[in-house]
């Protein structure tokens, strides 16, 4: 009885755990720079993939079913373009995309596409449209002023609710966030869409979010504990991060969950691959958002404030 007591699962979720966040953060700054190195690294010689909605290129859909991605591949494969995004929309919908370019052989070669598309159907219409870069250049311009604001807002909130150190550790995690996200995206070169853009801008928040909740409860044991002397601000900051550890993990679970059941179910069981590109972008942003709530944010801030006389007297 008195093991079940003390087990770990049991101080997880009471918060009586004691785990040293703060004192190994040469640890942590060090793992988030590897990556970023090896992420920007990898931007400076590959780039990013970006899709054709950002570069410009051919799309074809056509009502095929019982085609499966498969068999489309192996036509498209045929024609030279085995690397072309292909897509099963609403269950009977094929959807290919691929670069072609805009001179005659391309244009040839996007009316081979379609023929071949059309007797794989069985005699169906395809639809062929091209699509141009500039709509993916405005998506990518708009993405950057909502940052700026974005920046700007939560710099200006977290100054006013708590303070301003607060806040600059609260940015470096989102920047973290933002670094780890673009690395892992041109370290495994998979695709970057819209859809990858607007759910880029949504884990941000989902990692603001995890960090308020660690700096709220560092404020409340600030009052008290960290006023009365006995403790140093790292001190307070280790408390309070064991004391709210079961809720970030509980809520970063929580938001976890549905992101995976859209990748497994939707993507590899039902086949709704246009779920893949926003899917994967959530998954990779809210793990890296719970992590840098934990690893980056309240070390950063416990250095920032040992700083101060009050704490580096105690």
């Amino acid at each position: 009885m008195n093991g079940e007591r003390h087990s770990l699962w049991h101080r997880l979720y009471h918060g009586e755990t004691s785990f040293d966040f703060v004192r190994r953060w040469r640890r942590w700054f060090l793992l988030s720079g590897l990556v970023a190195a090896a992420g920007l690294a990898s931007l400076a010689t590959r780039g990013l993939n970006l899709g054709i909605d950002f570069e410009g290129g051919t799309s074809w859909e056509v009502r095929a079913p019982g085609v499966s991605v498969a068999r489309a591949r192996g036509v498209m494969r045929a024609e030279g373009l085995g690397e072309a995004k292909i897509e099963i929309l609403g269950g009977d919908v094929l959807r290919v995309q691929a670069r072609l370019g805009d001179d005659a052989a391309a244009a040839r070669k996007a009316a081979e596409v379609k023929d071949r598309l059309s007797r794989l159907a069985g005699g169906r219409e395809v639809s062929q449209n091209i699509v141009g870069p500039t709509w993916g250049a405005d998506v990518t311009a708009k993405a950057q002023r909502a940052l700026v604001f974005f920046f700007i807002a939560i710099a200006i909130y977290i100054s006013l609710r708590f303070e301003w150190k607060m806040a600059l550790a609260a940015l470096a995690a989102v920047v973290h966030d933002i670094a780890v996200t673009v690395s892992f995206y041109s370290l495994s070169g998979f695709e970057v869409t819209p859809a990858t853009v607007v759910a880029f801008l949504t884990i941000l928040g989902y990692s603001l979010y995890d960090t308020i909740v660690v700096f709220d409860k560092v404020e409340e044991n600030t009052k008290g504990l960290a006023a009365s002397g006995r403790l140093t601000y790292t001190d307070t900051v280790n408390l309070s991060m064991n004391q709210v550890l079961m809720r970030s993990l509980n809520t970063s679970l929580v938001a976890i969950l549905p992101i995976l059941s859209v990748l497994v179910v939707g993507v590899f069981v039902l086949g709704a691959t246009a779920l893949a590109d926003f899917g994967l972008a959530l998954l990779i942003g809210l793990l890296t958002g719970a992590y840098s709530s934990l690893f980056i944010a309240s070390p950063l801030l416990a250095l920032l404030k040992e700083r101060e006389p009050r704490y580096a007297t105690i």
